[in-house]
């Protein structure tokens, strides 16, 4: 029996699968051959399309068609998640090896639309480069009293989880791991990295709100994943110890997962942040990281689990008078001795960058200097540091650049991320999926370049308004849309110094919010100059963390590249930058130039009122007159502290305060 499409309760945005994206395949033919439990999702997707356009869909049939559109496992398909495409006498077909890769050959198909079905097509092989593609959703069972129920969410309540316990609203999760499947996400943690007591029971005697989750997603090819506490057994077990190399944890380990996976079959791991901001960890013990993360490893390893384990790791109680202890330079100087040392299921997940999730920094050193460790690098959709979806900022530029960066010895990020790509969730119960509509866009393009890091960022945007407007507004969108990320980098903090924010909640300008603060978040701005000096020769030696041509490049101030100099030195608000400004002069026309880009962004918004859904266009204008706000509040309180610093006026004689 194919099984139903999810219902969305009233109101909610089908985001990028609204029903007129099935109309190209809604309308024709299908043969669907092969069977198992996805095929019936594939079958529930063409026979909800085919009943909405009045098309019809067989399964395995002795009638040789004509079809349209034919569907089929094969021996030949490009791995277990691949697929072939080709078209030929006026039939389209999807050939794949098993039911994930036919269902990601299904959406392949919507994509193209009519395209699909038009001319002749050779036979493409599609197959994923990356086998593991990601999202942390850092949501709380209980209502954290500071954080409330997602950490970092800007999108209302948690999909799974509501006031200490699991939400009964399955379908909405199942259509939720429709939107995932269809742009190639396929694993999902459930809850937060900061393991709280509430959330630490998930592991044993909650397991079964966890499995009923797992099975909401499953029919979309999502594995679930679970963040665990390190000192579980401490806490769960009554043990006296957590030590990852005693006898009685380990067994501890290894019976609750055999628990877990009796519970749920096709688990996919655990995921730790161990010794990080508070959180427990192996240092309690003297033991390294790589013994931590190997103990899970040991107790995942029968099932086909992973432990996916967060180089989050530095000294959150730094004291700011100390200028040789760089945060920067944490996770290199914690994880790179221990290279070789994690087991073969154990991935070490980290940050694209050095620092945390700024608008701007360096891809961090680390992921180019572990060969024979398993790296996944985490990136981050809910817009923590980004405007916390308040602001349109599309972040598939800046991701593309990450992902392409030849880090180490010419290959790029994208590359060496061996254990995959990983995303911070920006997703919650709000009608809208993101909070802001336009902000959908980074979790379908964070999908999108998981499958394929080389893709072209623009391409997918298209891909995304296409699919979820129409084409009626696409050129408009594409506008507000493209060059966001850079305008929000022009009105906040300059030249990859990062920060700058109201510290906690982290939204809206605080030039010294962190200033003096021991989270090791400092610009160092007085009289003289800003920025931090992290070269080798006078610095903390950040710089000379990665290999060449890098270490070069970026040791020297006139090899650095201006967008990330004041990241890797002090220098004076004289300083010539490349573009042939001045550093103060940079700032005021930087900051400027972003407010007048919002101003142009929400006329362009406001003139595509006749062609968005009224609900859409009415959300994201309430949020561009908030996003105008602020930016003009960061333009105006970066420019006078930078003005009152440095005693340099605007050399255009525009107002500063």
């Amino acid at each position: 029996m194919p099984l139903p499409v999810p219902v969305l309760p009233e109101g909610v945005d089908p985001a990028w699968l609204p029903p007129a994206a099935f109309r190209a395949v809604g309308g024709r033919r299908t043969l669907i051959r092969g069977s198992g439990p996805l095929m019936e999702t594939v079958h529930g997707e063409l026979a909800e399309a085919c009943r909405r356009f009045g098309g019809r869909v067989v399964r395995d049939t002795s009638d040789d068609g004509p079809y349209d559109l034919v569907l089929g496992l094969g021996a030949d398909g490009p791995g277990d998640e691949g697929f072939t495409v080709a078209r030929e006498g006026g039939t389209t077909t999807v050939t794949a090896s098993g039911g994930r890769g036919l269902l990601y050959g299904l959406f392949h198909v919507v994509r193209l639309g009519e395209d699909a079905f038009s001319g002749e097509r050779v036979r493409e092989a599609h197959r994923p480069a990356l086998a593991l593609r990601m999202l942390d959703h850092w949501d709380n069972v209980a209502v954290h009293p500071v954080m409330g129920q997602v950490e970092r969410g800007y999108a209302g309540g948690s999909l799974f989880w509501q006031d200490g316990r699991a939400r009964g609203d399955l379908e909405r999760v199942r259509a939720y791991g429709r939107l995932l499947a269809a742009c190639g996400i396929n694993a999902l943690s459930v809850n937060n990295v900061n393991v709280h007591a509430t959330e630490a029971r998930l592991l044993t005697d909650r397991i079964g709100d966890v499995a009923a989750i797992a099975g909401a997603l499953r029919p979309y090819g999502i594995r679930a994943h679970l963040s665990v506490s390190f000192a579980a057994p401490l806490l769960l077990g009554g043990l006296p110890t957590a030590d990852p190399l005693d006898a009685a944890v380990r067994a501890w380990w290894a019976e609750v997962t055999r628990r877990v996976y009796e519970a749920i079959p096709d688990f996919g791991g655990y995921v730790v942040k161990a010794d990080s901001e508070g959180q427990p960890g192996p240092f309690a013990y003297g033991r390294s990281h790589a013994d931590g993360a190997n103990l899970l490893a040991a107790a995942l390893e029968p099932f086909g689990g992973t432990v996916h384990w967060r180089a989050f790791v530095y000294d959150h109680r730094q004291d700011w008078r100390d200028r040789t202890t760089d945060r920067a330079r944490a996770a290199y100087d914690h994880f790179v001795p221990l290279d070789g040392e994690f087991a073969p299921n154990a991935v070490l997940q980290v940050k694209h960058g050095p620092m945390d999730f700024q608008v701007r920094e360096p891809v961090s050193p680390l992921i180019g200097a572990m060969p024979r460790t398993r790296l996944a690098v985490e990136l981050q959709a809910t817009q923590e540091y980004t405007g916390q979806q308040r602001h349109v900022c599309w972040l598939g530029p800046m991701w593309s650049e990450v992902l392409r960066f030849p880090l180490e010895q010419g290959v790029p990020v994208g590359e060496l991320a061996r254990g995959g790509l990983v995303a911070v969730s920006n997703a919650g119960d709000d009608p809208f999926w993101t909070g802001h509509p336009l902000a959908q866009a980074n979790l379908y393009t964070f999908g999108r370049l998981a499958w394929r890091p080389d893709a072209d960022p623009g391409a997918v945007l298209d891909e995304w308004i296409r699919l979820t407007f129409g084409p009626g507004p696409a050129a408009g969108l594409h506008a507000v849309l493209d060059g966001s990320w850079r305008t929000y980098e022009k009105y906040t903090a300059p030249l990859g110094v990062g920060f700058m924010v109201q510290p906690g909640h982290h939204y809206g300008p605080s030039v010294d919010g962190y200033e003096y603060s021991p989270w090791g978040t400092y610009h160092f701005a007085d009289r003289d100059g800003v920025g931090v000096d992290r070269s080798v020769a006078t610095g903390t030696g950040y710089a000379g963390q990665y290999g060449k041509p890098w270490a070069e490049v970026y040791e020297s101030v006139d090899s650095c590249p201006d967008e990330l100099l004041l990241f890797f030195h002090h220098v004076s608000y004289s300083h010539m930058l490349k573009s042939g400004k001045t550093v103060i002069q940079h700032i005021y026309d930087t900051h400027f130039e972003g407010v007048e880009e919002v101003e142009a962004a929400r006329e362009v918004w406001a003139g595509l009122v006749d062609l968005v859904d009224p609900a859409r266009h009415t959300r994201v204008t309430e949020l561009l007159e908030e996003q105008l706000r602020c930016a003009r509040e960061w333009r105006d309180q970066v420019n006078s502290y930078f003005f009152r610093k440095s005693g340099v006026p605007d050399a255009h004689g525009r107002r500063v305060y």
